[in-house]
């Protein structure tokens, strides 16, 4: 397994729609691999292949205490949602920024495991955001789109602060 780079927001290449996954093969189960181990490495719940540069519909979520119960999801589609929660979502592109978003409260998602099988799963509270934040970074949306414009400018100002006092 390896570390991989995580783009960073205002990067132009985490607003790539990912394509498609068309077969779940040994290099989709090493990039998910990968994926976790870059997640859990960060530390973060929740990774999306878009934030490591992959352009392909695949997430790794694990929200809980400690670690055990990793998921992936390969091509999801959200077939269902209702009620609406509020809540303080961070990103691992956008580090350190923490800003309230409104998500629905309830979903189900229908995917493909690391195996290829198709699955449906309902979830509510943390793990739906998590599926929810994650899939919009599928369809090339970075959780402070969600905000508004005034806040997203400082938020680019002070990112782009940081990676110069980094270097």
């Amino acid at each position: 397994m390896a570390l991989l780079p995580i783009l960073h927001y205002p990067d132009p290449r985490l607003h790539t729609c990912a394509t498609p996954i068309k077969t779940v093969g040994a290099t989709i189960r090493q990039l998910a691999a990968d994926m976790a181990e870059t997640m859990y490495a960060a530390p973060g719940i929740g990774l999306a292949a878009t934030q490591v540069n992959q352009h392909v519909r695949m997430v790794v979520i694990d929200v809980s205490d400690d670690k055990s119960q990793l998921l992936t999801f390969i091509n999801p589609e959200l077939i269902e949602k209702s009620g609406e929660c509020e809540g303080e979502e961070g990103c691992l592109s956008v580090p350190g920024i923490y800003e309230t978003v409104k998500r629905a409260s309830h979903i189900v998602v229908r995917a493909l495991n690391v195996g290829g099988d198709e699955f449906v799963l309902a979830a509510d509270d943390l793990l739906a955001v998590c599926i929810q934040h994650e899939m919009d970074h599928l369809d090339g949306k970075v959780f402070v789109e969600y905000l508004s414009r005034l806040k997203q400018t400082r938020i680019k100002a002070k990112l782009v602060k940081q990676s110069r006092e980094t270097f």
